[in-house]
């Protein structure tokens, strides 16, 4: 696919649970009790149970992986965490993503992503450099 600058590549939005951290915390080792426990969050001043900031990067940029076709085009990614995303034990969290192309050069197409959580951007300078496609 042959990419623009200001192309949006992908969008999505996703909703998180307390049992989607459980399983994320399963995956990643992570077991750190202030992503489940809300007395503990709220004992070290967090507003309540968070999502694993590697999990939050990881459905930012797993939502282009479709658009690419093969994610070993991906030749680099990183991001700022700026807030946390809280996951209400009933409500959980919702998450919108977009996928937009910044530039473009031979060597690289690189993609902001926009990560939005209760209407605030959760990640800052969150980009992915993917190699173009060759024909």
């Amino acid at each position: 696919m042959t990419y623009t600058v200001g192309d949006i590549v992908a969008e999505r939005s996703l909703h998180i649970t307390r049992d989607s951290l459980v399983k994320y915390a399963g995956a990643s080792g992570d077991f750190n009790p202030i992503h489940y426990r809300d007395d503990i969050a709220q004992s070290v001043g967090l507003p309540g149970v968070l999502a694993h900031g590697m999990l939050t990067m990881g459905i930012a940029v797993g939502t282009i992986i479709s658009a690419l076709g093969d994610s070993g085009r991906i030749r680099e990614y990183g991001v700022r965490f700026t807030r946390p995303v809280v996951v209400d034990a009933r409500n959980g969290a919702d998450i919108d993503i977009t996928a937009k192309v910044a530039s473009i050069t031979d060597e690289a197409i690189r993609i902001d992503l926009t990560v939005v959580f209760d209407g605030k951007a959760v990640l800052g300078k969150a980009q992915v450099f993917v190699t173009p496609e060759t024909a």
